[in-house]
């Protein structure tokens, strides 16, 4: 492949590349770059909103380029303002390093990680934890505080009297520093990170170092249109259960489905529309979570989430979803889909074991139960939800918040329509 049609390759999909001469002289140049993300691991799971940047970071190894994932362990500390509407609240090293043994293992799943020449993995506590105050202050000499009060969410928040902590605006300069040690030749990130990947240009510039090309992926929301967090429901991990998986996806509302066959798959805009247009609302909702389902559920994903991959599951493409069979994987999870839509219970679901001590008498509170259970944060929350008949106990609607379970064998606890834990006494 020329660097030509490397850079035509790569460039779909993308947002922003800053500046795109300096990526096209890059790959001209036949050097193997340097690719860089920084992940701040401030919770343990990777979603594929993640995915969508490490997808194409997969494509720069394809083209045999070396992929540098650095974990923020350090920056983690100070927690990045990006977007953020106030101060995150911060994290201890040993907190950051326990989320970040989570990442290390997930991005394995799109990431060739077993080779050398194509991976390494870095934490930036190796050159932050010790870097000195003199480079800290030759490092904030680069910008001003009214350069740091354009990006918009530090304006928000100073024109609203939010406060801003001072230890917010190091953050950008902690981060572009990584790109000095590894001496980085792209920077990817969302467009949320445009600023942070700037600033590293600048401060590979005061070290010496040619700058950096900024890499913007476009951000994916959850199924719902709200920003993907598991505290909306619309968050779809990399490593769930590949029922869950096809489940989140089933459940992205109608207007969403674009976006997402345009950021999660390899399809072409043409197929995309095909299948929307004569698959319907149903049958694009089955391609999309089929694929997805199909290629999450592989150690390691395909390098294209296209049309072939699909029909490879076992499904026709001509029938845009409306036809049935499939790999065994997402059969199951299809299947477990419509069992529960149709208001049955599967046979599998999270398992709790009940501590003796929690039952009095071999009785224990049932709205206490559905929230050590973990299906509701607290028993006021089970005593709201049962009052509007949204819980279920071994398949009967629950209408009494006061009720006392006894529990001599396992029961079987719903929320909602698809969501089951099997509680056991200890």
């Amino acid at each position: 492949m020329t660097a030509e049609e490397a850079f035509s390759l790569l460039r779909m999909g993308a947002v922003e590349i800053i500046p795109q001469e300096d990526l096209l002289k890059k790959l001209q140049s036949g050097k193997k770059l340097t690719v860089k993300l920084g992940l701040d691991p401030t919770r343990p799971d990777i979603h594929i909103g993640h995915a969508v940047v490490l997808r194409k970071m997969r494509q720069f190894q394809e083209l045999g380029h070396k992929v540098v994932l650095i974990i923020g362990d350090f920056t983690a500390m100070i927690g990045d303002p990006s977007g953020r509407s106030k101060t995150r609240p911060p994290l201890t090293l040993e907190e950051t390093r326990a989320n970040a043994k989570s990442y290390v293992e997930q991005v394995g799943k799109i990431l060739i990680t077993n080779d050398p020449a194509r991976f390494e993995l870095r934490y930036n506590s190796e050159w932050l934890e010790n870097l000195g105050f003199k480079e800290v202050i030759r490092l904030t000499s680069l910008l001003t505080v009214a350069q740091m009060l354009e990006r918009e969410d530090f304006k928000k928040r100073y024109t609203e009297g939010v406060p801003i902590s001072i230890h917010e605006f190091l953050y950008p300069f902690a981060q572009g520093y990584d790109s000095v040690p590894i001496a980085c030749d792209v920077e990817m990130g969302g467009t949320d990170q445009k600023f942070n990947l700037l600033v590293g240009r600048e401060v590979q510039a005061a070290y010496g170092l040619e700058k950096q090309v900024a890499f913007l992926m476009p951000l994916l929301v959850g199924g719902d249109g709200q920003k993907m967090s598991k505290s909306y429901d619309n968050y779809i991990g990399i490593t769930e259960e590949p029922s869950e998986i096809f489940r989140k996806l089933m459940k992205v509302e109608d207007p969403y489905l674009p976006t997402y066959f345009e950021l999660c798959t390899d399809l072409a805009p043409e197929e995309i529309q095909e299948v929307l247009e004569q698959g319907g609302p149903v049958g694009a909702h089955r391609v999309l979570a089929r694929l997805l389902t199909g290629a999450y559920a592989q150690p390691l994903i395909p390098a294209r989430l296209d049309k072939a991959l699909y029909e490879s599951l076992g499904y026709s493409w001509e029938a845009h979803g409306h036809d049935q069979g499939g790999a065994p994987v997402v059969q199951q999870a299809e299947a477990r889909y419509y069992e529960i839509a149709h208001g049955g219970i599967p046979d599998e679901m999270p398992e709790v074991t009940l501590h003796p001590g929690e039952l009095q008498e071999g009785k224990i509170a049932v709205v206490k139960l559905f929230t050590l259970a973990g299906l509701t944060a607290s028993n006021g929350e089970a005593r709201r939800l049962i009052e509007q008949k949204g819980l279920r106990l071994d398949g009967a609607v629950l209408t009494d918040p006061k009720l006392e379970v006894v529990l001599s064998q396992p029961v079987v606890l719903q929320r909602g329509k698809d969501k089951f834990v099997r509680v056991i006494p200890g």
